[in-house]
């Protein structure tokens, strides 16, 4: 396989306008907003910016969250993103006076980041959400601590240690898992598929490629993979990024703390269903960009030239091809866009099958106003031959017939650019007996084909074809186009 394949398929993203509606619904982001929004002189805060307790229950009530006991939790959480995405701007207590009265807290009011949110662009808003994801993630990193006063030492410091706590390791297996459910989200056409399973999520982290049965010890850490990712994903769905269904909490008491993974299918959605939503697409694509990770979304190669169009749908799934394709043509004229497809079909190189072969998709999905641009390569040895196809599916007159040399480099061209792609077996080996079956002699001219895949793809057919003889015979020409070079 190439090594300039994408690592991962092409994804279709909602519009950034859409996109940017999705984030000023998200639950966080509405709470956040009404919490700036309610931010004024009487607004006390601690050293690190947080709402002082007596504020909590306040602040609950006004998220309409005074009856929840988890009130005044949600509020916190809420002003910590405020805070943290510049919705609150925080002025720090003043140096002590020696006045009593001073309790040593600072004030809060509405930050400038709010304006953009609420009325900047979809792009400003995005970024914003950016900033609230980073938080939320933080959050979903960090430990939890069930009793504060078992981390302290005799001598009153904070003993991290013992919380058994990686910050690093913590924040890569979380970027691996919404890596991993990115991949078992969008599907071969580059749109968003049904929820995953819990226990299908915790087995990608856990559970090595080769095993067969999984032990006792790799279904243990499954099951604690499992319930490390309910509590995340409990955070991550408030900012907008997945839909998630927890874990059945009677299921939980009926097998203890940690339940062991299904083993059929019939209760699976009992052990826990997520799914990224469209934003949260967006959201794990944007960190897997920063952190250098190949992520193409549908749409990125529009603004480019066609020789960038060629190259970066190479190994595109065919219904994201197209719809890249479809993109790139709407922003130019047809026989402007022609000639460019054309041109950058050229060349000799090992890309240039597969180029030619997406130029002709290319150029199917074009009208009548492309052909004078297609006719002006009729006579070049490259690009006659697809020429000529098109044409002839146009029902076009007047299309000059391809010498006996055009015929056969087409041939290899096709064939090489089926190879390269790894396309079904059936529809190749079809394709080469086709071939075969078409042209009497095949192999006695296929040989001397001035092409530089000549000899591979004779060799391929050689190994394609189930007639024994014809396969001796491919595999013997192949031979004289080695050695002819």
């Amino acid at each position: 396989m190439s090594g300039d394949r994408p690592t991962l398929p092409p994804v279709r993203l909602n519009s950034e306008a859409e996109l940017a509606r999705d984030a000023l619904s998200a639950p966080l982001i509405a709470r956040a907003v009404r919490l700036a929004r309610w931010a004024g002189p009487d607004t006390r805060v601690g050293a690190g910016g947080e709402l002082v307790e007596e504020q909590l229950p306040a602040a609950a009530a006004e998220l309409g969250l005074a009856d929840d006991q988890d009130g005044p939790a949600y509020a916190s959480e809420a002003w910590r993103v405020a805070v943290d995405t510049g919705l609150v701007d925080v002025q720090d207590a003043p140096e002590a006076s020696g006045d009593e009265d001073e309790d040593g807290t600072g004030t809060a009011s509405m930050g400038e980041n709010l304006g953009v949110l609420t009325a900047g662009s979809p792009s400003d808003v995005l970024a914003i959400w950016l900033d609230a994801f980073d938080v939320v993630f933080a959050d979903a990193t960090a430990p939890m601590i069930d009793d504060f006063a078992d981390l302290v030492g005799e001598d009153g410091e904070i003993d991290f240690e013992r919380l058994e706590w990686d910050p690093e390791e913590e924040a890569d297996f979380l970027e691996g898992v919404l890596g991993n459910l990115y991949l078992l989200t969008v599907s071969e056409g580059g749109a968003p598929e049904g929820p995953v399973p819990l226990p299908a999520l915790a087995a990608s982290m856990i559970v090595p490629d080769d095993m067969g049965e999984p032990t006792d010890d790799i279904l243990e850490q499954v099951s604690d993979a499992m319930m490390r990712l309910d509590d995340q994903f409990r955070l991550l769905e408030p900012i907008g990024l997945v839909e998630y269904e927890p874990v059945d909490e009677a299921l939980m008491a009926e097998v203890g703390d940690e339940p062991a993974p299904p083993v059929d299918d019939e209760d699976v959605a009992r052990y826990g269903m997520v799914r990224l939503t469209p934003l949260g697409l967006y959201g794990v694509r944007a960190r897997m960009l920063e952190a250098g990770v190949d992520a193409p979304a549908v749409g990125d190669l529009a603004d480019k030239g066609a020789d960038a169009l060629l190259d970066g749908i190479a190994y595109f799934p065919e219904l994201s091809a197209r719809a890249e394709t479809e993109q790139w043509l709407a922003r130019r004229q047809p026989a402007d866009a022609a000639s460019e497809l054309l041109a950058a079909a050229r060349g000799d190189d090992a890309g240039g099958p597969l180029r030619r072969l997406h130029c002709q998709q290319a150029l199917a999905l074009t009208g009548a106003s492309a052909e004078p641009a297609v006719r002006e390569v009729l006579p070049d040895p490259e690009l006659g031959g697809l020429a000529r196809v098109w044409l002839a599916e146009r029902g076009a007159a007047d299309v000059p017939p391809p010498s006996e040399t055009m015929i056969f480099w087409l041939a290899i061209d096709t064939i090489a650019a089926q190879l390269a792609v790894e396309g079904d077996l059936e529809e190749l080996q079809e394709l080469v007996e086709g071939l075969v079956g078409q042209h009497s002699g095949f192999f006695d001219a296929a040989w001397r084909v001035e092409h530089p895949a000549t000899a591979d793809v004779l060799e391929a057919m050689g190994r394609l074809h189930p007639d024994k003889s014809t396969a001796k015979e491919a595999r013997k020409a192949a031979f004289k186009a080695r050695s002819r070079v």
